[in-house]
């Protein structure tokens, strides 16, 4: 065999169809037994769940010894998949049509895994192909998807035919031309996802945890499918009610579309031990279990932290204040813009009986008559009762307000970082801490009927990070998504900061706090 024929790359597609051109000459290989690979890997062109089956090390020694082969569900997608590329036959010329699937499902089934999969077979069967990766975080992508990538691509047989890093995989020699890269899924850099237009070749995009993907960027990948033999691959759990992910699986709208909904109970790789513990423990109709283990999306708007029933309940419910409990406030701060600043009052399990006080954020952007507002909501009694703490949020202007009450004598007030980290180690920061102590506490405390606070309550989306804490959608996420500021939940939040005593009386000394109640409950 001349060198020119040993370093000729045969890929299954490519062969047999006169108007195809074939592979361009690729670097010797040291032995033939690489050429010998490559003719095998030209017989899996329509077969990625025989590629998959042949090249990777299932039941030998090594993380796959106690498997024979992918999971169920996975073998299904594959096989899907080349039947697709058989129906479409492209002959690198004419265009096809787009092969697209969407796969929702609960945690830990294997996405990430079958990612790295599909990246394997389609690098090493198709010359000039190209990829985009990309998740709803970064983190995610780095740490989950783009590491699952790396892990399955060097398992297969072909890895040496790659260079792979943190920013980008390609066929060496072919850096420009034949390469898959993670992109940050960023609205605000969606043309990062175009020019993927491939006509002689395969184009794909593979979205993981899809369903927070914006909608600029899902409209980008649309635009990359007009050409060669495109593939759009879609993975997640589905946190809300719409969008493309929700649109595509559950609302009849992704005809064109091969979909799946999985519940990680059945599958191969979850643990079915602690899936039934969590069965047991959030409600297999919850909205949380729906989500993270059936594969089906909330029945709450966005996978709400708080749903509306709980709040609905709170509004109804009567309870009783024993005479020990401390009065407790909290102001979450506009910073002197639009928003309002809110005054919320909570004794144990009463948020009902004082009306929260609203200062327009316009009227306070002087810091001194805000100062003087709150110093004279210290200086009163409520039923009775003078407040015990008031807790600020600590952004803004909040360290001036702060200092200047003290230096009025007012030692009660508290600064809160939003952003701080959590005391409990279930939730990220503190802003979800408090939230997550609240929408507890909603089981049992009573509130008013103020739509604006039921608004609030039931306006941020449920998130998790990849460690499963709570994790609160942020003010920024809402404002994307049209939902205002949480003003007056934040406000009621805050009195959860810290359990607090009773201020001594009548006299108020530095430090004069009672431990009476250190309960969040009352």
């Amino acid at each position: 065999m001349d060198e020119t024929c040993r370093g000729i790359l045969l890929v299954r597609g490519w062969v047999g169809r006169p108007s195809v051109r074939p592979l361009a000459h690729m670097p010797s290989p040291a032995r033939n037994v690489d050429l010998e690979l490559a003719e095998r890997v030209a017989d899996y062109y329509e077969d990625p769940l025989g590629f998959v089956r042949d090249f990777f090390p299932w039941g030998r020694q090594g993380p796959l010894q106690a498997y024979q082969e992918p999971d169920a569900w996975q073998c299904a997608f594959l096989e899907w998949l080349g039947g697709e590329i058989q129906s479409r036959a492209f002959n690198g010329v004419d265009p096809v049509m787009p092969i697209r699937a969407a796969v929702s499902s609960g945690h830990g089934i294997g996405k990430g895994a079958l990612t790295g999969m599909l990246v394997a077979f389609l690098m090493s069967t198709r010359r000039d192909c190209k990829g985009v990766i990309t998740a709803n975080t970064n983190t995610q992508l780095q740490d989950k998807t783009w590491a699952n990538v790396d892990v399955w691509v060097k398992r297969c047989l072909t890895a040496h035919w790659f260079e792979l890093n943190t920013s980008i995989m390609y066929r060496k020699g072919f850096r420009a031309s034949w390469k898959c890269s993670p992109q940050t899924c960023d609205p605000d850099n969606s043309e990062a996802f175009a020019g993927q237009h491939n006509v002689a070749s395969t184009s794909f995009y593979i979205n993981d945890e899809d369903s927070t993907v914006p909608e600029s960027i899902h409209e980008v990948q649309e635009g990359g499918l007009t050409d060669g033999e495109p593939m759009w691959f879609l993975f997640g759990n589905p946190t809300r009610r719409r969008g493309t992910f929700y649109d595509v699986v559950f609302s009849g709208k992704g005809k064109s579309w091969k979909t799946w909904v999985l519940d990680a109970r059945t599958c191969q790789f979850p643990n079915k031990q602690l899936l039934a513990e969590q069965e047991e423990a959030w409600g297999e109709d919850s909205d949380r279990f729906r989500v993270r283990v059936r594969g089906l999306p909330p029945r709450a708007e966005d996978a709400q932290f708080i749903d509306a029933a709980r709040v609905t309940a709170a509004q109804k419910r009567q309870v009783v204040v024993l005479p020990d409990e401390p009065l407790v406030a909290g102001c979450d701060l506009a910073w002197g813009g639009a928003d309002a600043n809110v005054i919320r009052f909570r004794r144990g399990r009463d948020a009902r009986s004082i009306p929260a006080i609203r200062i327009p954020g316009e009227l306070t952007r002087d810091p001194s008559v805000l100062t003087n507002r709150l110093a004279d909501v210290l200086r009163q009694r409520y039923n009775d009762q003078p407040v015990a703490m008031l807790f600020l949020d600590s952004a803004g202007i909040a360290g001036a307000v702060g200092t200047r009450l003290r230096a009025l004598g007012h030692q009660n007030v508290l600064e809160v970082n939003f952003g701080a980290d959590s005391p409990d180690t279930q939730c990220r920061f503190m802003r979800d801490f408090m939230w997550q102590t609240m929408k507890e506490w909603l089981l049992t405390g009573a509130i008013d009927g103020s739509p604006r606070l039921e608004t609030d309550l039931c306006g941020p989306g449920l998130r998790e990070d990849l460690k499963q804490r709570v994790w609160l959608e942020s003010k920024k996420e809402m404002k994307a998504r049209d939902v205002a500021s949480p003003d007056e939940g934040d406000a009621l939040a805050l009195t959860f900061a810290q359990p607090v005593g009773i201020l001594r009386e009548p006299s108020r000394p530095r430090g004069g706090w009672l431990p009476v109640s250190q309960s969040w409950q009352g």
